[in-house]
């Protein structure tokens, strides 16, 4: 079964405070999004292999250590998604970006798919689906699905917030997949909200309702 990491890093859980804060604004709220998805990014690619290369310091030549070629693919879900890529493609400038297009049924909370593009070399890349909320881990779970029937085979998440139901439901549905959280949270409303959560990510990243 993939594991559930949630990223503790002093940083992370300052800023997921403002996150969380009903009072935070859009530009500050889109900002602090940016930079936990840049700190989440670091904590992600900890275990990235590296092989050695011969460097030519002012000194002298010395033995140093480069990534060993690994190719990482980012695969937002849209909308909400786009809000932590930047973040994370600061560190990983070389990523190659996806798109997976879901939205939700207000009614039955079932997600559909409206929209995918993905590099063409996808089967050969580690991919991570990004998403700030993790909830019923409907869309989550359709975006991995998509992912792994155009050839994925190595695939992490990475969210904000989720509740146990959604993690559950991925880890059942996908024990391949590894989850990466800034925080598991208590649960799910009746109408399908993390509890206590952080309200609706992509509304209070763009300003809409």
């Amino acid at each position: 079964m993939g594991k559930v990491h949630v990223l503790d890093h002093p940083l992370i859980q300052h800023k997921l405070t403002y996150i969380r804060d009903k009072h935070t604004g859009t530009k500050e709220f889109r900002e602090l999004v940016d930079e936990v998805a840049m700190l989440m990014a670091f904590e992600i690619t900890r275990n990235l292999p590296l092989q050695e290369k011969a460097t030519e310091t002012p000194v002298m030549e010395a033995t140093t250590q480069v990534l060993a070629g690994k190719k990482i693919g980012l695969i937002p879900i849209l909308r909400a998604g786009l809000g932590m890529v930047d973040g994370m493609l600061r560190l990983i400038p070389a990523a190659r970006v996806g798109h997976v297009g879901l939205y939700r049924d207000p009614e039955t909370f079932k997600p559909h798919e409206y929209y995918i593009k993905l590099p063409s070399d996808i089967e050969e890349r580690e991919l991570i689906v990004i998403d700030p909320m993790l909830a019923t881990g409907g869309s989550a779970n359709d975006a991995i699905h998509s992912l792994k029937k155009r050839g994925a085979k190595q695939i992490r998440l990475m969210c904000l917030v989720a509740a146990p139901e959604g993690v559950e439901v991925i880890q059942n549905e996908h024990p391949d997949v590894d989850i990466f959280l800034a925080a598991l949270d208590e649960k799910l409303n009746d109408h399908g909200y993390i509890i206590p959560g952080l309200g609706d990510a992509g509304d209070r990243l763009y300003g809409t309702k």
